[in-house]
């Protein structure tokens, strides 16, 4: 009755086998062990790899992008330079053109430069040229003459060439002209005309000589009369001298004194007759009325017979070359 019922579901009893090592099995762990480390080194390696590449891809884009934003920056300066090229291009055919424009605008100027010039020698030749032939102002023409030439040299063109030849052959035969020495032709026109009122007249000298005769005593009078009856001595060729009133006689000296000073302005006129014409008045008013015995009359009448024979108005060239010279040119250049 103690004995109790097996259970139905229990399995009998195996036989326990001795524990084996298997060598197998272990490689198989280290194997998979081995595997895994390699997975895991092989995927870090990777995943260092992707990090790389992505970080090199990143700075490739990055580089891409610098690239683009270079390449768009040079596209916008080679845009710009273009355009800045364009403009200087255009610049540069504007400047061209201004350039012609401004040579021939300067040839036009220079050739109307060169006409002023010329128009302004030519002026002061032909008043040069009528001071010389109305007044005789040598000194006056060679000037004229000087700064016509230095009119040409400031142009400094060989074509005028001709005509400053031309200027200084009428220099030089200006230069050659004698000198006449108006100022002291003058001063002794002067001078004499100064001294006329102490010439004494010749009615003056027979007036004093009758005055003489009548403070003489009557019986000298009387013998004195009787001689004269018996011998009279005359020239027959000039009358008795004048007598004149003191009004006549101031009128004429003052004609004396016109004579002389109006051949003071012939002189400086350079008039030979209307010189000439004074003198020759002068002397004979001085030989007809004056004193000839007298000392101070005599010396005027040599010091006028001395003027008489200067001359105050030598041959005057004329400025025809020059003048030519200048008017061809000008005709040749219109």
């Amino acid at each position: 009755m103690n004995d109790q019922p097996a259970a139905p579901n229990s399995l009998p009893d195996l036989p326990r086998r001795p524990f084996q090592f298997n060598w197998g099995v272990v490689l198989a762990m280290i194997a998979m062990v081995m595997a895994a480390g390699v997975w895991l080194d092989s995927r870090d390696q990777s995943r260092g790899a992707k990090t790389e590449l992505a970080r090199k891809l990143s700075e490739f884009d990055a580089a891409v992008k610098e690239s683009k934003l270079l390449a768009r920056n040079a596209d916008d300066t080679t845009r710009e330079v273009a355009s800045r090229l364009a403009q200087v291009e255009a610049q540069l055919a504007n400047s061209k053109e201004q350039q012609l424009a401004l040579e021939s605008l300067y040839k036009e100027l220079s050739r109307d430069r060169d006409q002023w010039v010329l128009a302004d020698v030519e002026q002061i030749l032909l008043t040069a040229n009528q001071q010389l032939q109305l007044a005789g102002n040598i000194r006056a023409a060679i000037v004229a003459l000087e700064t016509a030439d230095q009119s040409l040299i400031k142009l400094d063109k060989p074509q005028f060439t001709a005509i400053r030849q031309a200027i200084s052959n009428d220099l030089a035969r200006l230069r050659a002209v004698p000198e006449i020495d108006q100022t002291g032709i003058s001063v002794r026109l002067i001078a004499l005309a100064e001294h006329i009122e102490k010439w004494p007249l010749s009615s003056a000298h027979t007036q004093a000589v009758v005055g003489n005769q009548k403070n003489r005593p009557p019986l000298a009078q009387g013998l004195l009369s009787e001689l004269k009856n018996l011998v009279q001595i005359r020239r027959l060729d000039q009358g008795e001298p004048a007598l004149l009133t003191p009004d006549q006689e101031y009128f004429l000296r003052q004609n004396l004194k016109l004579r002389l000073l109006s051949a003071r302005l012939s002189v400086l006129s350079h008039n030979e007759p209307g010189y000439q014409s004074d003198l020759k008045a002068a002397g004979v008013l001085l030989a007809r009325y004056f004193n000839t015995r007298d000392t101070g009359v005599l010396a005027a009448q040599t010091e006028l017979r001395k003027l008489a024979g200067l001359r105050v108005a030598p041959n005057m060239p004329d400025l025809k070359e020059s003048l030519s010279t200048v008017q061809r040119f000008r005709e040749a250049r219109q």
